[in-house]
């Protein structure tokens, strides 16, 4: 496709009804259509569309001066025999027998430089290539030099090369001269497998009905009426049709008057080549279909993704892990000093985990991979729905050829998802890696109290002592009935009682908040993931259906 703009531009500068400039911009859009789909499409359906972007490069760059015309038509229609008569000389054989015409033969009008390249690219061998340059009728023949004229083999040959020789060529040529006759001018194999097929190019097609002189000269109108009710059924209407016999030197005239004008005008490749465009862009616009908007955040199945990749991930484990452990920290910091050493011994259940360990532990620091429980099979299936429900939800409304890419995109990267889910839960932000202040405060508090009830201990052992020596005792001082030592021992112990007790519910609390900041925390990490490793993909396949439709709507345009 690379300089097809400026190679069309060189072969055709003069202005007509259709417009080079529009053409290239068509083309280049079906161009650009290829390179957006590549990849979310499968290749088959594109393949008429690529070989336009190549067929229009390489016929626009082979010659500028030439125009190609094939005669093409069924055994017995005598399509060989008005080739011969256009040419005024006897190139093509003429038969009875089936097949015919057996090899393309080639008549070109005026010098065969530049042609022979065309020629060449048509696959005419040169032993079937004629030069219709006569010192004898030289002018008479000007009005027609450009022209390369085909015969081609008949597409109802018995010999299967023959009609693939025919199709062949049918997709190359500019204009198609189809030569049917009297007898067999409703044949249901030329109006279904080849002039239905053409209702895209009207522009560059002619019909012919042949041999008129084998009918009477009354029935020619009534037979070229019920041809033209078929061509309109065909999709054909604005086709000429044209009446010609070679019993008559003057038969073929109006074919040779309409070629001469197609020749004249240098417009024959540039209305194939927007015809083919035509057919090309109908095909491409049924694959694409409808804008369909991309999938919102707040969608449903978006949710419910998340949702699933939250439980693969073992995000429920973590959370309640979290509460465990604050629960627990907390419990190590505010309780009796000398109950603490008791439960830093038992096993932080983040830890377990290997997320985070204690306050201060070189265990909290984040590793790369976790010991969450592996998802279980119901999880696993929550994620197969989940995915399927992204997949169905994003794909709604597109043609039938679209979904696939859609569920292959959401799938594409299924083998890296557990990794960064792990990835994402180790290293989100718990929120539990300093202590909190209430739980310095409280601790303070019990060392406090416990030193109390220490020194209250201390005092009323020393007492003791001193009476079982028989050394003078220390009088204590009293409180109100109750001796100091005493008042500090069991107020001490009983307002670490009561401290403890009011902690708890506290602690409860401010672990079911933990838990709550947490599966917020590490449902967004997740929800990043599930973004970036199914949405995105997903987004990327409906970005390039938009971007599909924006450049078809150019190449449409005519």
């Amino acid at each position: 496709m690379t300089g097809i703009g400026e190679r069309l531009r060189e072969a055709f500068r003069a202005d007509g009804p259709v417009d080079p400039d529009q053409l290239v911009a068509r083309l280049e859009a079906v161009h650009r259509f290829l390179g957006i789909v590549d990849g979310h499409l499968p290749d088959t359906p594109l393949v008429p569309a690529r070989t336009l972007v190549e067929r229009a490069g390489t016929r626009l760059s082979l010659s500028r001066d030439h125009t190609v015309v094939a005669l093409a038509g069924a055994t017995g229609s005598g399509k060989s025999s008005l080739f011969n008569a256009m040419a005024r000389m006897d190139l093509s054989p003429v038969g009875v027998r089936r097949p015919t015409t057996g090899v393309t033969h080639a008549c070109v009008w005026g010098p065969l430089d530049g042609g022979t390249r065309l020629l060449d690219w048509l696959g005419v061998l040169p032993r079937h290539r004629f030069v219709r340059e006569s010192v004898l009728d030289g002018d008479d023949e000007s009005t027609l030099h450009g022209l390369i004229l085909l015969d081609l083999p008949d597409f109802d040959s018995v010999q299967h090369a023959h009609r693939l020789e025919v199709d062949r060529l049918l997709g190359l040529v500019d204009l198609v001269v189809w030569v049917v006759d009297p007898q067999k001018y409703a044949d249901r194999v030329v109006h279904r497998s080849y002039l239905r097929e053409f209702h895209q190019h009207r522009d560059v097609t002619l019909v012919v009905l042949n041999q008129t002189d084998r009918l009477p000269a009354a029935d020619v109108p009534r037979v070229l009426a019920d041809l033209r009710r078929l061509l309109d059924k065909d999709g054909l209407d604005e086709v000429p049709l044209l009446a010609s016999t070679v019993a008559d030197p003057t038969g073929p005239d109006g074919l040779r008057a309409a070629l001469e004008r197609t020749v004249a005008e240098r417009q024959a490749a540039l209305r194939r080549l927007s015809g083919d465009v035509d057919a090309v862009v109908a095909a491409l616009d049924e694959m694409v279909g409808a804008p369909r908007p991309a999938l919102a955040p707040d969608d449903p199945a978006v949710d419910a993704l998340d949702r699933a990749l939250g439980a693969v991930a073992g995000v429920p484990a973590v959370v309640a892990a979290v509460e465990q452990a604050y629960r627990h920290r907390a419990a190590s910091a505010t309780g009796w000093p000398l109950t603490r050493i008791w439960r830093r011994l038992r096993p932080d259940p983040l830890r377990r985990l290997h997320l985070s360990g204690p306050p201060g532990d070189p265990a909290e620091s984040l590793v790369a991979a976790t010991s969450v429980p592996e998802p279980s099979a119901a999880d696993k299936s929550a994620l197969a729905l989940a995915l399927r429900t992204v997949t169905e939800r994003a794909a709604s409304g597109l043609p039938s050829i679209w979904p696939d890419s859609v569920a292959t995109a959401a799938r594409a990267r299924l083998g890296d998802l557990p990794d960064a889910l792990d990835r994402a839960v180790a290293g989100a932000d718990l929120g539990m890696n300093r202590p909190r202040t209430w739980w310095r405060l409280v601790g303070g508090l019990q060392w406090l109290v416990t030193l109390a009830a220490a020194a209250g201990l201390g005092w009323l052992v020393l007492g003791y002592a001193l009476r079982a020596l028989g050394l003078p005792e220390l009088r204590p001082p009293m409180v109100g009935e109750v001796p100091a030592p005493t008042l500090l021992l069991l107020g001490g112990l009983l307002a670490g009682l009561l401290v403890a007790a009011l902690t708890r519910p506290l602690a409860r609390w401010a672990a079911r908040r933990a838990r709550q900041r947490a599966e917020t925390r590490l449902t967004s990490a997740v929800a990043l993931v599930g973004d970036e490793y199914v949405l995105a993909p997903v987004r990327a396949v409906i970005a390039a259906h938009a971007d599909a439709r924006t450049v078809l709507e150019v190449a449409r345009h005519r």
